[in-house]
């Protein structure tokens, strides 16, 4: 049986801060045994960001932020540690409620992401205010009220991700913390734009990543590519082996061994599955059901006009993860037939993903869902088959 080692709630990145005049707020703290185990050198203060992106959860209540903008990776210990209350029930129309906090309407937020605390149940958004630019972090708790999150006086680490000499990031497309190891995904502007970056625990702060230009093959273009990012990811072990497991846009899964590595080297990914053309993938989790493990991703069919997978321009897919140590590979991988909602055996279209913005995992087989509903997005716990 594979077994993936993943220390994080879901995928993601976090976003933002600045204090919203006359909002309501939670005051973030330190956890001291998660920060003394997972953070060095830590600073107090405003981690001074200039944009929001992806956020996921580590241990502890550790949230992990990316900043496109500035190029950096930040580690905050929110000291929201449980006891875990959830949802209570869905929240319909939860972006009006969210655009209500930051003072606006719906159509002038954008939502970057979202993350769940596994350990206190709290929903964290990362947002973006259309009509000056600021960021927020939001939080939801077992109620479904918003409030802005605090980020004045947190305790934080952060750490840059590097480029070349001529070169710059564009995106921070995925980040999570490992058992070993803080990860995240990027796009630079050079020949080889996919990057890795990886970070050793404990992560000190003012450091920069090692960081590795991947190269992959993508299934349904016939064709090694350089430039595609990956959209999202997840840490995965297996044989005393460390990998980044992707996907990417149109749609292979690929895996990249992360050992052995020297920083600037350039690292050479192995497809498994093709999900199909036209598709770009938002979030990517695991998880286990009747004895088995399974990697689940939500993606958006952006070729939707030509063709649905469902009533939703949003779906989602389980791979068993026996996949992942194929031995059909590249040109020979798996590909998932896209006339049918199964095929072949252990790849199969997830019925609770349909509409599914974005995704992460609580606990088990339950997963938050922010879900399309007409243009408007409703917050959901779901549970996986």
């Amino acid at each position: 049986m594979i077994r993936s080692q993943i220390m994080k709630a879901g995928v993601g990145i976090v976003t933002l801060l600045l204090l919203l005049t006359g909002g309501q707020t939670i005051q973030a703290g330190v956890t001291k045994d998660a920060a003394s185990k997972y953070l060095d050198n830590v600073q107090k203060g405003n981690p001074g960001f200039k944009s929001v992106g992806k956020i996921t959860f580590g241990p502890g209540g550790l949230l992990v932020v990316a900043d496109p903008a500035k190029a950096t990776i930040t580690v905050i210990d929110t000291h929201d540690v449980g006891p875990l209350k959830k949802l209570e029930k869905k929240i319909p129309k939860i972006d009006v409620a969210a655009a209500a906090s930051m003072g606006v309407e719906p159509e002038q937020l954008v939502i970057a992401d979202m993350a769940v605390n596994s350990e206190s149940g709290n929903v964290y958004l990362s947002v973006r205010r259309k009509t000056d630019g600021q960021p927020a972090i939001l939080v939801i708790d077992a109620q479904g009220k918003v409030k802005n999150f605090d980020l004045n006086e947190v305790d934080y680490i952060q750490v840059a991700l590097p480029g070349g000499k001529d070169s710059k990031i564009r995106n921070i497309t995925g980040v999570a913390l490992a058992s070993d190891r803080l990860l995240a995904a990027a796009q630079s502007n050079e020949e080889f734009a996919n990057k890795i970056y990886s970070i050793p625990l404990p992560l000190t702060h003012g450091t920069s990543a090692d960081i590795y230009s991947a190269e992959t093959y993508h299934v349904a273009h016939r064709k090694w590519e350089t430039r595609a990012p990956i959209q999202s990811f997840v840490p995965y072990s297996n044989k005393g082996k460390n990998y980044i497991v992707g996907a990417f846009s149109c749609t292979p899964i690929a895996k990249f061994p992360l050992d052995e590595l020297q920083s600037g080297s350039k690292v050479k990914g192995t497809s498994v599955v093709e999900l199909g053309s036209g598709n770009r993938p938002l979030d990517m989790l695991t998880y286990e059901s009747d004895g088995k493990e399974w990697l689940l991703t939500n993606t958006f069919r952006f070729h939707w006009e030509k063709s649905m997978y469902g009533p939703s321009k949003w779906w989602g897919v389980r791979v068993n993860m026996d996949y992942l140590d194929a031995e059909d590979v590249n040109e020979e991988a798996a590909r998932r037939n896209v006339k049918k909602n199964a095929g072949p055996d252990g790849i199969e279209i997830v019925e609770q993903l349909s509409g599914a913005v974005h995704i992460d995992k609580l606990q088990k087989k339950e997963i938050m869902v922010l879900r399309d509903n007409e243009g408007h997005l409703d917050l959901e716990i779901t549970e996986l088959p």
